[in-house]
């Protein structure tokens, strides 16, 4: 491609809305431009980079054996209403419309029901099974707060796919197939990321697994254990219990008066005492309304995804009201402890292992010291309730976890029969009897691996993208192309031959000024430099750099096309 012919459009500043590196980097590169919030238009250089992020996607999926179809983005009502998501999908997320019959229908955030639907009218028999589809298409989330540029946008491109089974060893084996083709998609992607155990959330069903790319930007927090391959997001990372097991008590009870005295590090400072003998107090409903106490250790936090899926407790997770707390414990929040408090306790596992503690005495402005299960309150119930901390023993038993954070850019699912039951999608078995299918189903944010890239991958020049992921894979920069013939001759053959060898090659022949030229190719993330000048050429040489080079390296003009594809590995 010649750039006189193409369409560069870069800017020296990025506009106030950007925030983070990939989306200032983004508008400055003219990769995308934004139409309203949260959606932009995607511009002819960002276009080539999504659209080769969606080759490697389409490969490894066909190589994995999933079969491409495209749905329809608009939804109607009535298969949300047979899965029971029409009302429950995450509030606000969904853009309802109405057609000119007033009929409902949605912007499909997501496909499950509609490929539900499709197995249910297409697959009868066990014969037909299993069986894998995937597209890659666009998707309309109706973001609170849409930032970030692509990262977290409303409008984006989603590769989704979903699988149907007989059973579920033969779901298995499919998620373990899609496990490694995202593996594969990231590898060849040049990205640096971690697959992690995760939660279902609102798509529903038992095991899951996000792929992360790691980046100090990103918006998740991950567990993993730097001697082994375990990882977590950090709303899963299991909080193994303390080694050794409760000691025994030390100190009698004691009442403290603690006035003006609400949060835990003011109790610590008004006490001296260390963070680690205190223990946090949160009021949570059951499912009947109930208050439950929930006790975590003073520097710990509640992990509200864990609490949530204990038995009993009211989901979505309830945070009771003051008036209903100060009616069950005499105190407002701030003097909470489960001292004389007759109802529910559920306290963590570390909380469950610890002796005089130093907990709230249901009174105002009150502290009890020395508190003990068994002999000051009832033995508590014991739950994983609390988020991991950096140096708490890995669940894999191989060291401490550290944490770190990431972009998740995909995420797989076992659904199980999450969709399939409500929606009547069955099969004949080999028994000839009706039998619900098992599915599967697998995302990638396509548009999101860009953003995710550029955030692992820029300097202060700007991105610095992949072989894989560039919009063009080679820069030729001419050191006068209108003006000099010996230049200009250089660069077209030099053009040519990497045309010819198959390298994605952009000849940058604009009437700019040469470090116009140079700042764009470094801006837009051109992997591999060829710089053609007159003095140069004299020589026979020409200046090669790759993006990651401090300083560019003389190479023979007649040896460039060769050194570079041995760079690319042809």
């Amino acid at each position: 491609m010649r750039a006189s012919q193409y369409f560069i459009s870069t800017l020296k500043e990025a506009p106030n809305e950007a925030e983070l590196p990939s989306h200032k980097l983004m508008l400055r590169a003219g990769m995308i431009k934004r139409i309203a919030s949260g959606i932009y238009t995607w511009m002819p250089l960002g276009l080539r980079v999504l659209r080769k992020v969606e080759a490697v996607v389409r490969s490894e999926m066909e190589a994995a054996g999933s079969v491409e179809l495209f749905m329809p983005a608009v939804q109607p009502a009535e298969l949300w209403q047979e899965s029971g998501r029409w009302e429950k999908y995450e509030t606000g997320l969904m853009l309802r419309i109405k057609d000119r019959h007033d009929r409902d229908f949605c912007f499909g955030p997501t496909h499950e029901e509609i490929i539900t639907d499709i197995a249910r009218k297409e697959i009868n028999s066990y014969k037909q099974l299993p069986k894998n589809f995937f597209q890659i298409q666009t998707k309309f989330r109706d973001e609170t707060r849409p930032r970030f540029g692509v990262m977290r946008a409303r409008e984006f491109i989603m590769k989704d796919a979903y699988s149907f089974h007989a059973d579920f060893d033969s779901l298995v084996d499919t998620y373990g197939r899609m496990y490694q083709a995202y593996s594969n998609v990231f590898s060849r992607l040049g990205l640096k990321y971690r697959a992690v155990a995760a939660d279902t959330g609102a798509i529903g069903g038992t095991g899951s697994h996000e792929f992360q790319v790691l980046a100090d930007s990103g918006e998740d927090l991950i567990a993993y254990c730097p001697d082994s391959d375990f990882a977590a997001n950090i709303e899963l990372a299991e909080a193994v219990a303390p080694a050794g097991g409760r000691p025994a008590s030390a100190e009698p009870l004691a009442r403290v008066a603690t006035p003006k005295v609400k949060t835990i590090d003011e109790l610590v400072a008004f006490l001296s005492v260390d963070i680690r003998r205190t223990v946090k107090a949160v009021v949570v409903e059951s499912e009947d309304g109930a208050p439950v106490l929930m006790l975590v250790r003073g520097d710990h936090t509640l992990n509200e995804v864990k609490a949530e899926k204990v038995a009993g407790i009211k989901t979505p997770l309830t945070f009771a009201s003051p008036d209903a707390i100060r009616a069950a414990f005499g105190a407002g929040p701030g003097s909470l402890g489960p001292v004389g408090f007759s109802g529910r306790v559920i306290a963590d596992r570390t909380v469950a292992a610890m002796a005089d503690m130093i907990t709230g005495g249901n009174e105002d402005e009150v502290h009890l010291t020395g508190v003990n299960f068994g002999r000051d309150c009832p033995e508590p119930e014991v739950a994983d309730i609390r988020n991991i901390v950096a140096g708490d023993p890995s669940p894999c038993g191989k060291g401490q976890l550290a944490i770190c954070r990431g972009i998740e850019v995909g995420h797989i699912f076992q659904l199980r029969t999450r969709y399939a039951e409500p929606m009547g999608c069955t099969f004949l078995n080999r028994e000839g009897k009706q039998q619900t299918m098992e599915m599967g189903c697998y995302g990638i944010g396509v548009s999101r691996v860009v953003a995710a890239a550029i955030e692992q991958n820029y300097d202060e020049r700007g991105i610095i993208f992949t072989d894989a992921m560039a919009p063009f894979t080679v820069v030729i920069v001419p050191m006068g192309y209108g003006r000099s013939d010996t230049v200009r001759a250089a660069a077209d053959d030099l053009y040519r031959q990497f045309s010819e060898a198959g390298v994605d090659v952009l000849l940058d022949d604009r009437d700019e000024r040469p470090g116009v030229l140079l700042a764009d190719s470094e801006l837009i993330g051109i992997p591999h430099r060829v710089v053609i000048g007159d003095r140069g050429l004299k020589e026979g040489q020409v200046e090669y750099q790759g993006r990651r080079d401090s300083e560019a390296s003389p190479v023979p003009l007649a040896g460039v096309v060769a050194h570079i594809r041995s760079r690319l590995g042809a």
